[in-house]
């Protein structure tokens, strides 16, 4: 399913083979929003050992929903994620003519950092955001540092 969600975009998709790998490597969270029997959308976290930033790798919302907070409420799951497993920043990559993403991403809190030069496969350069997590306390890299659970986002299943 989240294969045939990135086919939907002609540039810059996950292949079904980087998907597996991003799945059983264990690097990696994905927090997927269903609605109407449809996947609606997907957010995929990366994490590196030991480090205290979370990747944004990918957000993608199905063309047919857009515009129905759905990008919102991946983002803020895609941030759950990440607190609990232990980061305490969260960056990401987009494209510069991605305007409904940048706001998107400004309005939760993002700040550009950095432009990085021909990011992408057809040479387009991109954006790098970034933003401070809630506060962490204690506990190991990967491992939970909230007290409680957050209540899972309407739709939202890892």
């Amino acid at each position: 399913m989240l294969a045939q969600l990135e086919q939907r975009f002609p540039t810059d998709r996950l292949s079904r083979t980087s998907l597996r790998g991003l799945l059983r490597r264990g690097h990696a969270s994905v927090r997927v929003c269903e609605q109407d029997n449809v996947l609606a959308g997907n957010a995929v976290v990366l994490y590196r050992r030991g480090s205290a930033i979370a990747r944004l790798y990918s957000l993608v919302v199905h063309p047919d929903y857009l515009r129905r907070g759905i990008g919102r409420m991946l983002l803020a799951a895609a941030e759950a994620a990440s607190v609990d497993h232990g980061c305490r920043e969260l960056r990401l990559e987009v494209r510069p003519d991605n305007l409904p993403a940048i706001q998107l991403y400004r309005k939760a809190g993002y700040v550009v950092t950095d432009k990085i030069g021909k990011f992408y496969e057809d040479g387009t350069d991109a954006l790098r955001m970034s933003k401070r997590l809630g506060p962490v306390t204690g506990a190991p890299a990967g491992r939970s540092r909230r007290q409680r659970p957050a209540p899972a986002a309407p739709g939202a299943t890892a």
